[in-house]
């Protein structure tokens, strides 16, 4: 098959541009998550503005991808930054969400016990509501890498790095020798690259489970 064939002699290239793929979601969604859980955390007594918090992030992913990487481009010119401040805007709100869904699901009584123990606000935050809380801040964390790999490919209209790559070049090349096969490669790639992030995900999962992490 012709696909395979093109994909057997590009191999080292594949390889290299899934790898930079990886390394650019996983980038983003870690600054995404500093944002998120930070955000989640400083608005604990504060609802209110807990809730805009949430209503403006979710807002944020209703612009279209081609549109938030294009208003970048005066910002932060072309290439990898441009990518990466788009990614982690829309990283931000599925994580924002797991972490005040997460924390709002420790039962009560476990807090109040916490704090007849003589527990801090702070201790208690780090030492019991945040471990029971993890399952359900690490799926917020899974959610916005799914949702990450897939938006990185459009990444390559600001010249940024990965497989979008190999799917732009050949869609702009398409009736030409190999263009349909590159833009196949590229976004086989894409989903290969999900499916391994994923699995990392449960791996973590199962780990910090062990680790007396879950509930």
């Amino acid at each position: 098959m012709k696909l395979i064939s093109y994909m057997a002699d590009n191999a080292s290239y594949l390889v290299f541009l899934a790898e930079q793929h990886i390394e650019l979601v996983l980038v983003s969604v870690a600054i995404s998550a500093i944002v998120g859980i930070g955000l989640a955390l400083v608005t604990q007594s504060s609802p209110g503005l807990r809730s805009a918090l949430l209503s403006l992030t979710g807002s944020l992913l209703t612009i279209p991808s081609f549109a938030l990487f294009a208003l970048m481009i005066p910002l932060l010119g072309l290439g990898v930054a441009p990518t990466i401040a788009a990614l982690s805007v829309y990283g931000v709100f599925p994580i924002l969400r797991n972490t005040v869904t997460g924390i709002e699901g420790v039962d009560p009584a476990v807090v109040e016990a916490a704090r007849g123990l003589g527990m801090g606000p702070g201790l208690r935050m780090r030492a019991v509501v945040l471990p029971l809380a993890w399952p359900v801040i690490l799926n917020g964390i899974r959610t916005a890498t799914i949702m990450l790999v897939a938006t990185a490919a459009i990444g390559a209209v600001v010249r940024g790095p990965g497989l979008g790559q190999l799917i732009f070049r050949g869609l702009e090349r398409i009736g030409g020798a190999n263009a349909l096969e590159e833009a196949l490669s590229g976004v086989i790639g894409v989903v290969l690259v999900a499916l391994v992030l994923d699995l990392l995900f449960i791996v973590i999962a199962k780990i910090t489970a062990l680790r007396g992490l879950n509930v």
